[in-house]
């Protein structure tokens, strides 16, 4: 599965310590290779009331939450928010 992220994404990456940031991108990884596994756990979840279809929901940490996007003609992961679980949703 391919990865795209977006000038949102990339920009609130920014705002994490390298640390952090480094964590994020292994975690994303690892979720475009193991996504069917892990949609069937409770670290990805389908969000309901969006307006786009195939939203999700990724936990990477205790507090860090990816927003992403399956495009399904091509397999693109597209992750559209990275950040904080209390700012992530607005």
């Amino acid at each position: 599965m391919n990865i795209k992220y977006s000038d949102k994404s990339v920009k609130d990456l920014k705002n994490f310590t390298l640390p952090d940031r480094t964590l994020i991108v292994k975690k994303i990884h690892y979720l475009a290779d193991n996504f069917e596994l892990l949609k069937e756990s409770k670290k990805v979840t389908q969000l309901k009331g969006c307006e786009f279809d195939n939203q999700y929901r990724f936990i990477v940490a205790k507090k860090i939450r990816v927003l992403f996007r399956i495009l399904d003609n091509e397999i693109i992961l597209l992750v559209l928010r990275v950040g904080q679980r209390k700012n992530i949703y607005k």
